[in-house]
């Protein structure tokens, strides 16, 4: 194999754009979660079965139409641990990769504050919900072992079909995890900084975010085995 072979296609949209499209992607991802947990709460008299819900009907709608709009322009990550899985598989540059996590952490931060100034709350806030317990780490490692096998499995056998199987998988997610979820570590920093319905405490964030990753890495080894063809050696 030449080591030409070895470096991602040429993308017919700059490093700009696509830096862009990942910040934009993740502000709007991150204002649909935590603006719409705040709607539910406040709609839902205290019911929090009404209030997810909501929250999980408007995220898994969103992401379909997110990863629609930008999944040409950047591949529409919003997430390290698929930015992460895409570099291993060498389908995006290391240092391209770097700066997509970059872009993603900005606009998560970006898309918070922005939900916060949306229904009145303090711009600044640091969440007090805590999430603990290897009950909710192994809800982590599924969620996004699963978030990563049905990116994987939609571009190997109906890549046309995958802003649909994302949120659809996502929907889902939200109520057969007990973490509702997260599955994205710029996602579980963001709502660090959300003392509402969608937040998690800081604390509670470092097993998430191990959990995700290491979720991310077993669903891209395991399908990477699971969906190469005979006689293809490539990741």
């Amino acid at each position: 194999m030449s080591q030409a072979s070895l470096e991602p296609p040429l993308h017919p949209f700059s490093d700009a754009r696509r830096l862009a499209a990942e910040a934009i992607g993740t502000a709007l991802l991150l204002a649909v979660v935590i603006g719409s947990g705040i709607m539910g709460d406040r709609l839902a008299g205290g019911n929090v079965a009404i209030a997810l819900l909501g929250n999980t009907l408007s995220t898994g709608a969103a992401l379909v139409v997110l990863i629609t709009v930008f999944g040409p322009l950047s591949g529409a990550h919003f997430n390290p641990a698929v930015t992460v899985v895409f570099g291993l598989r060498r389908e995006i540059a290391w240092p391209l990769a770097a700066g997509y996590v970059a872009a993603q952490t900005f606009g998560g931060v970006i898309g918070v504050w922005t939900a916060h100034a949306m229904f009145g709350e303090p711009i600044l806030q640091v969440s007090a919900k805590l999430r603990d317990g290897p009950a909710l780490g192994l809800s982590e490692f599924v969620a996004t072992f699963g978030l990563i096998a049905a990116i994987l499995g939609s571009i190997r056998f109906r890549p046309d079909a995958t802003p649909m199987i994302v949120g659809l998988y996502i929907t889902s997610a939200y109520w057969f995890t007990a973490s509702t979820s997260f599955a994205n570590p710029v996602v579980t920093l963001a709502r660090c900084l959300s003392d509402t319905f969608a937040g998690i405490a800081p604390s509670s964030a470092p097993l998430f975010i191990a959990a995700q990753f290491a979720g991310a890495l077993c669903a891209s080894l395991g399908c990477g085995w699971l969906l190469r063809e005979r006689g293809n050696t490539d990741f």
